[in-house]
């Protein structure tokens, strides 16, 4: 029997295609904030994370308003997402933007392939799907497996249908990884969140934590090209952001070089979910103050809903 949550996925999925956006996206923003406002210990993760990405000033009524936006933009990316196998092709490149794309050309042009390191932010799926059908660039994508089994093997054959090929986190990732790189494809990595595995301590946003080692063991040791890059959402669609290359040249012991190459990275991903912090779909615990309680925080004590 099918499990609950797959087919609660299948109808929004459908819903999204057969709605037209005029109806859909204000029913989905509601439908998030909705949501949010029940999760009460998410809603103080988000806002954690907000005032370390804008600062302690945003508080009070002003912080529960862009917690509540922060939900209902991510019901916005999975709306976004969801619609994509219903465009055409002239409706997908027409609501994508983008700066820098020239950098994701010159990377393939050196052969090593391409590695798209991203925050949680806006409809990745979109970019993905434009890069082949608009540059018949051949993508593929790292992602966290999802529990039931079920869930993950229905958005695996969803992305499959949009030309990404999907490799789940696990053991064989790596080796997975490095070979979608030597065919040359450009490799979507969730780089702002450490799940396990090899990670590398860094400061980011202020707080020392650890984020994945991968984008870096994986450009140091292909030599693909380590771009930074961030999706934001809007009403019309989307727009890309790519950011210069994170220059990864071994310097000497392969442990030094990762933990190097990763706190450059980490700065630039600061500076891509700065630029919108209300986009940002980290909802899960990211710092160590996050999972162990310590550092008593004011957020701990004022209401958010």
């Amino acid at each position: 029997m099918t499990p609950g949550i797959v087919r609660a996925f299948r109808f929004a999925s459908t819903a999204a295609r057969v709605l037209p956006p005029a109806v859909s996206m204000p029913v989905a923003r509601s439908v998030g904030r909705i949501a949010g406002r029940f999760d009460r210990d998410r809603r103080r993760l988000v806002a954690r994370n907000l005032q370390r990405v804008v600062g302690p000033e945003l508080n009070g009524h002003q912080l529960r308003r862009s917690v509540g936006r922060v939900f209902a933009s991510y019901a916005d990316y999975y709306l976004q997402s969801f619609r994509l196998p219903s465009m055409t092709t002239e409706e997908i490149v027409a609501g994508f933007s983008e700066e820098g794309y020239e950098r994701i050309a010159a990377g393939l042009e050196e052969g090593n392939g391409v590695i798209m390191a991203m925050p949680h932010l806006g409809s990745w799926e979109w970019a993905a799907h434009w890069l082949t059908l608009h540059h018949d660039v051949a993508v593929g994508c790292v992602v966290e497996t999802l529990e039931p089994p079920e869930l993950f093997d229905w958005y695996r054959g969803f992305r499959e249908s949009l030309g990404m090929k999907v490799v789940g986190l696990g053991p064989s990732a790596g080796t997975q990884t490095i070979a979608m790189l030597r065919e040359n494809r450009v490799v979507c990595l969730p780089s702002d969140r450490y799940v396990g595995g090899a990670g590398v301590e860094v400061e980011f946003f202020g707080e020392v934590t650890m984020l994945p080692a991968g984008p870096a063991t994986l450009a140091l040791r292909t030599g693909a090209a380590l771009l930074p890059i961030a999706i934001y959402d809007h009403p019309d669609g989307c727009h890309g952001v790519v950011r210069p290359p994170v220059v990864a040249k071994r310097e000497g012991r392969l442990r030094d070089d990762v933990a190097r190459v990763t706190r450059a990275l980490a700065y630039e991903l600061e500076v891509l979910i700065a630029a919108e912090p209300e986009q940002w779909h980290l909802l899960q615990p990211n710092w160590p103050s996050d999972r162990d309680g310590s550092e008593a925080s004011r957020l701990a004590r004022e209401p958010v809903g």
